[in-house]
């Protein structure tokens, strides 16, 4: 219960930092930032990630890993788009 009650805090405490970083228009990188740290707090404490086997975590590292390049790829060509 103890543990429930910090990621819920820790989760509030993000929340109050996504309305920060839109207020003061922190950047596209601020935001993606904060929204995957409170991605993994809800995978690995709500979805009981933590307690699973290692094949189980093994797989979710590995779907983040194939995100990261799809990520990777869109920044990409996005730049590329803008004659950096």
């Amino acid at each position: 219960m103890k543990t429930h009650l910090l990621v819920w805090l820790s989760l509030m405490l993000l929340l109050g930092l996504t309305v920060v970083a839109w207020q003061y228009h922190l950047g596209f990188l601020m935001a993606l930032a904060i929204a995957v740290t409170k991605a993994a707090l809800v995978i690995a404490f709500f979805m009981h990630l933590r307690k699973e086997s290692p094949l189980t975590k093994f797989v979710a590292g590995a779907v983040l890993f194939w995100l990261l390049i799809l990520f990777g790829f869109t920044l990409a060509d996005y730049f590329s788009r803008l004659g950096f």
